[in-house]
């Protein structure tokens, strides 16, 4: 289903609702030299989300299967039991591996494999139909150095059963004379091809452009900070064909602003470093969102290290996200209709004002100068009261997920 990849980043990436630049993420400290070794790492994931339940059951009748093609959709039934009801679950698989070349290059490139399934409500939090689909991505990113900088390009592709996107990008960075401040300017371009199994009929496309303007710079021995702005503009299909009461604008223009500060403690025997960031995002389609995150990685015995995680993020809603009525909430079973002549409406969740606290940690081992292992773990919860912009859609459920990634890199 082409929503999959926005639902697992509820806890890879906190804001779910929202659309990111397609350009790669850059690195914190642009490294300006070519690898001198390469390196081949492996991740597992695991991701599992659930949400409190009104008297709901997962209907086993309705179901939407994107293996199988069948395309049915429909309110579960009610069962007066209430809880808590498990919903998505993810396990992904990806292999990455970065080579240097002829000295001034290097070759990067991962491929990955997301097998998602489980029960996704086709209004607010209700509706529950079951699904499962398989997606398989693929990146390569090559890079060119230079004395002062360096210039990379990239490409994607990913296809899962009712969703293809391709992806360009190209991002250079420049040293200044001094070598303590990198600028970065970046592009990309997105070509996405949805086909609903529920639709047929239905051959839509979206285009998303985006550019990216960022400075690093050293600022102590112990401190270097980050400034980058993005913008994207996208036009094509918004919608979710697996919602009820979902048609969203086919234009959505976005901006970005990130902040980023590491600190690194020499000085008090911890040797440890805080990375602390902020980040702003507003689009057309009304929705703004903060994000503000702190970690703080911490070396310790024998080559161990642990990283604890704190990220908090809210939103406001979207312009045309409707609330849940009070027939639904008397009886979740029926859904809210939208507004008489109204253009654009939407009874996704994702699109409600609310607000979330992601808290982790990770524990990384280098066994010896080739290998290492880590292991992380994140816990994620989401409310409608904890919106900084209001007290958000009262009538939607609290929402839980929990990941645990597992690593093990070799460097040769």
């Amino acid at each position: 289903m082409g929503s999959i990849s926005t639902t697992t980043s509820r806890v890879l990436g906190a804001a779910f609702a929202t659309a990111a630049l397609a350009l790669p993420s850059l690195q914190f400290a642009n490294a300006e030299a070519p690898p001198e070794r390469g390196v081949v790492s492996f991740k597992y994931l695991h991701y599992q989300d659930s949400q409190e339940i009104a008297g709901q059951t997962v209907s086993n009748t309705n179901v939407i299967n994107t293996v199988s093609g069948a395309s049915s959709v429909a309110a579960s039934g009610t069962s007066g039991s209430g809880g808590s009801q498990d919903r998505i679950g993810v396990d992904a698989y990806s292999v990455s591996a970065l080579f240097p070349v002829a000295g001034k290059w290097s070759i990067g490139t991962t491929y990955t494999s997301d097998s998602v399934s489980g029960a996704s409500p086709t209004y607010h939090s209700s509706g529950l139909t079951t699904m499962k689909d398989l997606r398989r991505a693929v990146d390569v990113q090559l890079t060119r150095y230079f004395s002062r900088g360096s210039v990379s390009f990239g490409t994607s592709y990913s296809k899962e059963t009712d969703y293809i996107s391709s992806g360009f990008s190209v991002q250079g960075s420049l040293l200044t004379e001094n070598k303590n401040t990198t600028l970065t300017l970046g592009g990309s371009f997105n070509n996405d091809s949805i086909n609903p199994v529920n639709q047929p009929a239905v051959d839509e496309s979206k285009k998303v452009t985006s550019g990216l303007i960022g400075v690093t710079r050293v600022l102590t021995p112990q401190d270097i900070v980050q400034l980058n702005f993005g913008y994207s503009k996208g036009s094509g299909y918004y919608s979710d064909p697996y919602k009820l009461n979902d048609n969203r604008p086919r234009e959505r223009n976005a901006v970005t602003a990130l902040a980023r500060w590491n600190h690194h403690f020499d000085d008090n025997g911890t040797d440890g470093t805080v990375h602390l960031s902020y980040r702003y995002y507003s689009d057309t389609f009304g929705i703004r969102a903060n994000t503000l995150e702190a970690e703080y990685v911490q070396p310790l015995y024998k080559g161990w290290s642990v990283t604890p995680l704190l990220r908090l993020y809210t939103q406001s809603e979207a312009d045309y996200y409707v609330s849940v009525g009070s027939a639904e909430k008397a009886n979740p079973t029926k859904p809210t209709p939208p507004p008489v002549n109204a253009v654009y409406y939407s009874e996704d969740q994702r699109l409600s004002a609310y607000g979330s606290v992601t808290v982790g940690l990770k524990v990384s081992k280098q066994i010896n100068k080739d290998w290492l292992a880590d292991v992380k773990y994140e816990q994620y919860e989401q409310r409608a009261k904890w919106s900084w912009y209001g007290n958000g859609d009262k009538g939607l459920t609290p929402f839980k997920a929990s990941s645990i990634q597992v690593g093990l890199s070799r460097q040769f």
